[in-house]
């Protein structure tokens, strides 16, 4: 570990042995855990949920008039956020069997949908920081940490990920 500090950020990260040593960790914990490609399967599964996720927190975060096709959602289109949350809604029930199969492997994974779904409860109840945000357990934030996991576990380079 390194402590790193930049403007007015500062934090730890892992150094290049380090990074180099949890991927180590990683594949022979995926050898151990998962002879049947199951982490694998699942992660092609994601991806095309992946894509609907982005689609979607792009579509809570722009709301496109005639004037402007990158206008910031204002929230004032009840209609158009309301499609937004069925659609994380639908993304959520579509995450928690893949998860159960990951988790089935890879007790890590175990916790990704209730986080999930705590988040959409919280943007349903009026807290719409909850959908987006990367300062709170958002929707966004988990599902970005779920597929940063899933990457980090098959060993993908996100650089050329499919």
């Amino acid at each position: 570990m390194q402590h790193v500090a930049f403007a007015d950020l500062d934090g730890w990260s892992l150094t290049d042995s380090g990074k180099a040593e949890n991927e180590r960790q990683l594949a022979a914990e995926l050898v151990d855990a998962d002879p049947a490609g199951v982490v694998a399967a699942v992660y092609r599964s994601f991806l095309p949920l992946n894509a609907r996720l982005l689609r979607a927190v792009t579509d809570w975060q722009i709301r496109p008039t005639e004037a402007d096709r990158f206008a910031p959602n204002d929230h004032a289109d009840d209609t158009w956020d309301e499609r937004v949350l069925d659609e994380l809604a639908a993304l959520g029930r579509q995450l928690a069997p893949l998860a159960d199969r990951l988790s089935a492997v890879l007790m890590r994974f175990d916790d990704y949908t209730k986080r999930y779904e705590a988040a959409l409860r919280k943007a349903r109840n009026g807290e719409l920081d909850w959908i987006d945000k990367t300062d709170v357990d958002s929707c966004h934030r988990v599902w970005f940490q779920l597929h940063e996991d899933l990457v980090a576990t098959l060993g993908i380079d996100r650089r050329n990920e499919a």
